[in-house]
């Protein structure tokens, strides 16, 4: 795999602003499993209200985010559903992706702990090792009780 990583960063961002942006549109209208399951025992119109009966969906209340500006899978104000879901999907890839690289970004590996003036941390690098490299600890120890 190559080093330098934005390519394949990049073309997968790529893909999922397309998917979002896009093919979200085409996704069911339908409920799901545990929207439909709590509906089992009303009667519902075409536009999924339900008219009567007795389920545990009645009980349902709005939640805090209700009125947020990404609810329901469409952006406030605009007035274009393939718009408005696409363009929602396109945002909510662009944040996550933002939240996700400032994370990665944070948890990255900054380089080495002790003084790289210090000279090599892990023993030479240009052929074997020698008797005069860099000994690990366990070799030091060994070394210092005589059992090698």
């Amino acid at each position: 795999m190559s080093k330098r990583p934005w390519p394949f960063v990049l073309g997968g961002l790529l893909v999922a602003l397309l998917l979002a942006g896009v093919v979200s549109n085409y996704a069911s209208a339908h409920p799901d499993g545990l929207d439909s399951s709590l509906l089992k025992g009303c009667t519902v119109n075409a536009d999924d209200e339900i008219t009567g009966g007795s389920c545990p969906a009645q009980q349902a209340k709005d939640h805090e985010l209700a009125d947020s500006p990404l609810a329901d899978y469409g952006v406030r104000g605009v007035s274009n559903g393939f718009l408005s879901t696409g363009l929602s999907g396109v945002l909510g890839v662009l944040l996550t992706f933002a939240l996700g690289g400032g994370l990665f970004w944070l948890a990255r590996r900054r380089g080495p702990a002790t003084d790289p003036s210090s000279g090599p941390t892990h023993g030479p690098t240009d052929g074997p090792a020698g008797p005069d490299s860099d000994p690990t600890a366990d070799e030091r120890a060994a070394r210092a009780a005589g059992t090698r």
